[in-house]
């Protein structure tokens, strides 16, 4: 990297995107059974009476977690002392504490692993808390449907990571394109992803990806199949749709782009830690790009959300969600801090002040984001994103050698018509 502040950026893209450890072995220590406990008698806004609260979270979301914490810690009685642990600890680290009646009061979870952990017992049912929102129906609905169980929510949004296409204005204006106008169809990237390699400037490629990355790969590719109207699995989580004209029109424009040339050549092996690195570098014209890396460019990049098929436009809607453990004695002061934390001075005083995602559609037109447009751009975006839920995502899409991934390496690299046993094979993982 060329510079300080963009390593730490790429280390915390590369950590939200990338596989972490398995959840699996979690099962064994977790509570048995279905049932999470109520969080019980919590006024609307809990309770602020200068109890001592802990919070877990894992290091890619050090920055946001210490300024939410700062701030709430600087306006109230409460006070939360926040953990950070390494993010390949983390998983292990709640499993040992679910297994031992020791998790904090409030811990964040990657989305991925949510409703996992929703299943397993470990959060608390907020439900009549969470419905009392008057903005309820703002916030974004991705998270929530990944910590519902049963018609039961368990978690708030913590911190969105958000997939945007982003393109290199300098580079496409010498490719002859607008540089203020955003490819609008799956057609019009491939397009101005080849202009920019027709350039044949040294080092420099038209686009760029993570071939060998699960998590990348869904992150990036997934929201053109929902803004073209289709869906990647089924409601309940247990079928892959990975077999669809969309989701094929997605692996034939990645195969026509890798043939032509006009696609990174490390691309065909990227595991994920340095997959945004040559884009960040200026060396690549046009991507699906994490939205939380956008202030770590030296470059004017453009941003619109990823496009589909024929038009349309969506994002994966990742990062945590947040909730209060089943072993927290002190719920209503936990939920303190989760309904300040969704409130407008955090959302926007907080989060938006410093060109984070909001996690509430009515906020997404801030003052803070109104400087920059493209942060309106990404905040509204994130209100037709999409979170797919799945009790296996991690086994099925995110883990090396995951059936998922040999569906694109199939069906982009070797060129095999194996589409449809390649989705039944995820379908199978799935439903394990």
């Amino acid at each position: 990297m060329h510079n300080t502040r963009h390593r730490a950026a790429l280390r915390v893209a590369t950590a939200v995107i990338a596989a972490g450890t398995l959840v699996a072995g979690l099962a064994a220590c977790a509570p048995a059974g279905n049932g999470t406990p109520s969080a019980g008698p919590i006024t609307a806004n809990g309770t602020d009476d200068g109890a001592e609260l802990t919070l877990w979270t894992r290091a890619p979301l050090e920055k946001q977690a210490k300024l939410l914490v700062e701030a709430y810690n600087s306006s109230h009685k409460n006070q939360v002392q926040l953990t950070i642990v390494p993010n390949d600890d983390y998983v292990a680290k709640v499993g040992a504490a679910a297994g031992s009646g020791g998790l904090p009061d409030l811990f964040a979870a990657d989305i991925v692993y949510v409703p996992n952990w929703v299943k397993q017992g470990l959060f608390t049912d907020i439900t009549r808390q969470v419905d009392g929102l008057d903005y309820k129906d703002q916030i974004n609905q991705g998270h929530l449907s990944a910590g519902t169980l049963d018609g039961k929510e368990h978690v708030l949004p913590f911190v969105l990571d958000l997939s945007m296409l982003m393109w290199n204005k300098e580079l496409f204006t010498e490719a002859g394109l607008d540089p203020d106008k955003a490819p609008s169809t799956l057609a019009e990237f491939a397009d101005a992803a080849k202009k920019v390699q027709a350039l044949n400037k040294p080092d420099t490629y038209g686009t760029a990806t993570g071939l060998n990355c699960g998590g990348c790969l869904v992150f990036t590719w997934f929201p053109s199949i929902w803004a073209s109207g289709e869906q990647v699995l089924s409601k309940d989580g247990s079928s892959a749709l990975l077999d669809g004209k969309a989701a094929t029109a997605v692996y034939d424009t990645w195969k026509d782009l890798e043939s032509s040339g006009a696609v990174l050549p490390s691309s065909t092996d990227e595991t994920g830690a340095t997959w945004t690195a040559a884009f960040s570098e200026g060396k690549v014209g046009v991507m699906p790009f994490p939205a939380t890396l956008m202030s770590s460019l030296d470059f004017e990049a453009g941003v619109a959300g990823i496009p589909g098929v024929s038009g349309g436009a969506s994002t994966f809607v990742g990062g945590d969600g947040i909730g209060i453990s089943k072993d927290s004695k002190k719920a209503a002061q936990a939920w303190n801090f989760l309904s300040w934390m969704m409130s407008e001075d955090a959302q926007v005083g907080v989060l938006a002040k410093d060109d984070d995602a909001v996690s509430r559609a009515d906020l997404a037109d801030n003052e803070y984001a109104a400087k920059d447009p493209r942060m309106v751009t990404i905040n509204k975006v994130a209100s037709d994103g999409q979170t797919p839920v799945a009790l296996n995502f991690q086994q099925a899409f995110n883990a090396p050698g995951s059936p998922w991934l040999s569906l694109v390496r199939n069906a982009v690299l070797k060129g095999a018509d194996s589409v449809k046993a390649d989705n039944s094979e995820i379908t199978a993982v799935l439903g394990q």
